[in-house]
């Protein structure tokens, strides 16, 4: 729900309408439209006019026809849908699929289909399955718009030209010879001249350029292109708007059943995957706007479908084209500073006003410029970005089918098609598993690639019967799924070598993929690491020998004999070890009397003995390929917050900064840091990471040396460095409820102190401190960036991330489900 919403708003909500740290006014509310509300409406308004008429030529639909879906879009779904910013209205996406039915059924059963899919989503978001769209891999989705945009792009070239598009893609690239032998200046002259205001405006240099730039381009070229083109007499087609008197309705549909059926489900599916998707890319451009903190809700995407059904009932009965949620408009919306669903109402309002007043006007517009402007948001949806992200997940085959399925078959067939193909990869994925075997100093390793099902259990036995009888065995699971049979296998296998005298450690690189280990049998809970500071495995209670400490027996944390402490190594092998620098051996918990460097080379000479052979061909692969982060990480320097532990991270993963109370003084010569600011830079412009994390973690030292600092006391560098906590430090005065203000809290109960509590404080204003930077800012307006906060728990070893949604910021629980929801 918005900011701004009518009286009649449920009063159960009437906490939610207002900014957060704002009391609600006494008396009667009355509808109020935000300034910033009506600003952004014009700014949609003018992007969706020349749009809507350029989708409805390139179907071949009447002219209004797309003056109506941007209206209806504007209105019935803004009010009604569960994305308060998402822009709805006739979508590029939508074209070939409405292009195709007017053809086949004409105008007035498409309208009437156009009913039927409203329908359909009516009935999928009343059974609430809306999430489910969004398990279609984004491969299908990224290739189904690029074969609409080839689709697109290919038909309108001929409008250009001064031509008449065909039917399909195929007739219209043999056509286009002949097109290009007989094309007509006027048209070709108005076209380019469309296309390079387009790409031009956006890139005037200057103050003004800056001025100038918030105008939308497409308007700016239609516009332009009108101008020249009634200024120099050119003869060409123009928009024709007939009277609204004689403007088609919908009709009962006319034609066979299956053929209507496919129809409808191909419109509602299209409609609702775009929407959705739409919906969820609204939310991470809302996310980055700090102001929008507290004041618009997460989409509902259940709610989202019914009002794009709802829109879609209205449109079809109004003679008007399929509605979806529009990227291009929705974005814009954000872009200039909408704050409630009134913004997407109103410029369905101007579009009324338009359709009604400005008919003279609009008849004006070149069909060479407006199919122009169509033809380059169709080359737009070719994204060179999806193209890489979907070759480096290796599923470009689904995206490639998907693509050219929808150019040559068309939209149905290549969803389908490509479906076919994802299940098709996913299988050959499940099958494909690389089992090897290798012997590194004594140790034999099974390493398992893939999926372990029971199509690899003669395999899997073959490759462990060549393990000899005794041997210490490692076997790694790199995979994320195991089966029964497979299960069974391994653990037969397991219980049978360690019965012969050997050892076997089973691990796995993800959660789930660990199965009985010996340490069950033994009691021994394995960790990855060297015993620095008295890490050993805790063992079970036992009888101690004579002589012997009774703490030690009792499982108290001490050290155990060389003699008796059989433990695994820096890899997770078990087994008694005499080496110098194993676990058990004198020295190795950094209590004796040896130097403490010692500590470090014994830690070196165990990665070298055990790691270095497991991540030396994927530490291979980064030495070639470079870093290519996708995160920047900044938390505390405390020793107890292990980044790559709590992220389940490896080499590659994570760019980390690090300092005493994960700061982020905000840029200037006088207060900022060049060290963090030089990192947040080449992270950013560099590395080009998607996303940036803020981590503070419970019993922080610097947020108690804040809570205790004396302003007058001596200037050590320590203490020069906490004046970028004083921020953090007003935001959380001694009295938590002075102003009256929601705190940033742990979903569940309230901070346990003054100290988490300014923890918690302190992530949130070291968010707003990374907005403050020039790289940050501009990422996060071009949509590249996210930024997210955590709080690590170190005594209960629990995350929480930051859920700006809600008044004054929860950290709730990381959980799977929440992932998944």
């Amino acid at each position: 729900m918005s900011a701004c919403v009518p009286a009649r708003a449920d009063s159960a909500r009437t906490k939610h309408v207002h900014p957060p740290h704002s009391p609600p006014p006494g008396g009667p509310r009355r509808f109020r439209v935000a300034g910033a509300d009506v600003s952004a409406s014009i700014a949609v308004f003018l992007i969706a006019l020349p749009l809507s008429l350029g989708i409805a030529l390139a179907t071949g639909a009447p002219l209004q026809a797309g003056l109506v879906a941007a209206a209806v879009g504007g209105i019935v779904a803004g009010r009604i849908g569960g994305c308060p910013l998402q822009v709805s209205g006739p979508a590029a996406g939508l074209t070939v699929v409405t292009a195709d039915l007017i053809q086949q059924y004409g105008w007035r059963t498409t309208c009437a289909i156009t009913v039927f899919a409203g329908i359909a989503q009516l009935g999928l978001g009343c059974l609430r399955v809306a999430r489910t769209a969004l398990a279609v891999s984004p491969a299908i989705v990224h290739g189904m718009l690029a074969g609409i945009g080839v689709t697109i792009a290919v038909a309108q070239l001929h409008i250009v030209l001064g031509g008449t598009p065909q039917s399909s893609v195929p007739d219209n690239l043999v056509a286009l010879p002949a097109q290009l032998a007989n094309l007509h200046p006027a048209d070709v002259a108005v076209s380019v001249l469309t296309l390079t205001l387009l790409l031009l405006w956006p890139r005037l240099p200057g103050r003004a350029g800056d001025i100038l730039g918030k105008l939308p381009a497409a308007l700016i070229a239609v516009g332009g292109a009108t101008a020249v083109a009634a200024l120099t007499g050119l003869r060409l087609p123009k928009v024709d708007l007939p009277s609204w008197s004689s403007h088609a309705l919908a009709s009962l549909p006319e034609g066979p059943v299956l053929g209507l059926v496919a129809a409808v489900l191909t419109t509602t599916l299209v409609c609702s995957v775009q929407s959705l998707l739409g919906a969820v890319a609204v939310d991470k451009l809302v996310a980055a706007r700090p102001a929008l903190t507290g004041r618009v809700k997460r989409s509902d995407l259940d709610r989202e479908l019914l009002g794009q059904g709802a829109a879609n009932i209205v449109s079809g009965s109004l003679g008007g084209l399929p509605i979806a949620g529009v990227a291009v408009r929705s974005s814009a919306n954000v872009a200039a500073g909408a704050v409630s669903r009134n913004s997407t109402m109103l410029h369905g309002v101007l579009v009324v006003i338009a359709a009604l007043l400005l008919v003279p006007a609009l008849e004006l517009i070149p069909l060479a410029s407006l199919a122009a402007l169509v033809m380059s948001v169709g080359l737009k949806m070719v994204s060179l970005n999806h193209i890489r992200t979907v070759t480096r997940h290796r599923e470009v085959l689904v995206y490639a089918v998907t693509t050219c399925g929808v150019v040559f078959l068309g939209v149905l067939e290549g969803v389908v098609l490509g479906i076919a193909v994802a299940v098709g990869v996913a299988l050959h994925r499940l099958t494909r598993t690389r089992i090897t075997h290798d012997d590194v100093e004594g140790v034999h390793h099974v390493h398992v690639r893939g999926q372990l099902t029971f199509l690899a259990v003669p395999r899997l036995s073959r490759v462990l019967h060549q393990v000899p009888h005794g041997a210490d065995a490692v076997v790694e699971l790199d995979g994320s799924f195991m089966d029964h049979a497979a299960y069974e296998t391994l653990q037969d296998w397991q219980k049978t070598h360690t019965a012969q005298g050997g050892s076997v450690d089973i691990t796995g690189r993800r959660p789930g993929t660990r199965i009985s280990e010996p340490a069950e049998v033994d009691g021994c809970r394995c960790r990855p690491w060297t015993p620095w500071r008295n890490h050993q495995c805790e063992r079970p209670s036992k009888a101690p020998a004579p002589g012997t400490d009774r703490r030690a027996a009792s499982g108290s944390p001490t050290r155990e004999s060389p003699a008796t402490t059989p433990g695994p190594n820096a890899s997770g092998t078990s087994g008694e070890s005499s080496a110098p620098g194993a676990y058990g051996t004198p020295g190795a918990t950094g209590t004796t009397d040896q130097p403490h460097g010692h500590e470090l080379a014994r830690g070196i000479s165990a990665f070298h003995r055990n790691t270095a052979p497991l991540m030396r061909r994927e530490l291979a692969r980064l030495a070639r390929e470079g870093q290519q982060p996708s995160q920047l990480f900044l938390t505390c320097a405390d020793s107890r917050v292990v980044t790559s532990m709590i992220t389940s991270s490896g080499p590659g993963d994570l760019f980390v900064v690090r300092n005493v109370g994960n700061f982020v003084p905000p840029p200037g010569e006088e207060s900022g840091d060049d060290s963090v600011a030089a990192a947040i830079e080449y992270a950013v412009d560099v590395l080009k990471v998607r996303s940036i994390t803020v981590c503070g973690h419970s019993g922080c030292g610097a947020m108690q040396a804040l809570l205790g600092a004396d302003p007058a006391g001596a200037r050590t560098p320590l203490q020069r460095w906490l004046r970028h906590g004083l921020p953090s430090l007003e935001r959380v005065p001694a009295d938590a409820a002075e102003d009256g203000r929601e705190r940033p809290r742990l979903a569940g109960r309230a901070p346990a102190d003054a100290a988490e509590r300014l923890c918690l404080a302190n992530v949130v204003q070291q968010l707003e401190h990374l907005r403050a930077h020039e790289s940050v800012a501009r990422a996060l307006g071009a949509g590249d960036l996210e930024l997210q906060g955590m709080y690590f728990h170190v005594g209960e070893a629990q995350s929480y991330l930051l859920s700006e949604d809600t008044e004054g910021g929860v950290f709730e629980l990381v959980r799977e489900t929440n992932l998944t929801a």
